[in-house]
């Protein structure tokens, strides 16, 4: 599944003013919470951190793809991010992060969640794609960039 087809406007998000790991992952999950149905935000964020106790999800060059599995449902969401100035999210090579995809799928689609990913990993790591994802201004800018590079 590519970030495009489980992106919405609503999940996309410039410039946001956060400055630590926890602040991030909240609003993630403020986002996100509009769009699993029954599921509380506050199970969302235990969701991630349960995945981040595991290991950072900071892949590098400014970048985190926190990701986790929700019960009792399924639908995919994405929540893309990107703050005002880039925060400690002890990411693989040290460097703080500006940029943060994020990803909630049902427990039961363990493949689709290892293809998404993927799918997410490659769309990032184009730095001609970093670049202009850094480089806008608004959420809808944003976004479109998104449905423009599937």
């Amino acid at each position: 599944m590519q970030l495009s087809e489980i992106l919405t406007t609503n999940c996309t998000s410039c410039d946001v003013a956060v400055s630590s790991k926890k602040r991030i992952l909240e609003k993630i999950c403020q986002l996100a919470a509009t769009h699993v149905g029954d599921i509380e935000q506050d199970d969302l964020l235990d969701s991630l951190l349960d995945r981040e106790k595991m290991g950072s999800t900071g892949i590098g060059n400014g970048i985190a793809i926190p990701h986790g599995r929700l019960p009792n449902t399924n639908k995919a969401v994405a929540v893309l991010i990107t703050t005002k100035h880039a925060i400690d999210f002890d990411a693989i090579d040290n460097r703080d992060v500006d940029i943060f995809i994020a990803l909630f799928v049902p427990e039961n689609s363990c493949q689709e969640h290892l293809n998404t990913l993927q799918s997410i990993a490659k769309l990032f790591s184009d730095k001609k794609m970093i670049k202009q994802v850094r480089k806008c201004t608004d959420n809808q800018a944003l976004y479109n960039l998104i449905q423009q590079a599937n």
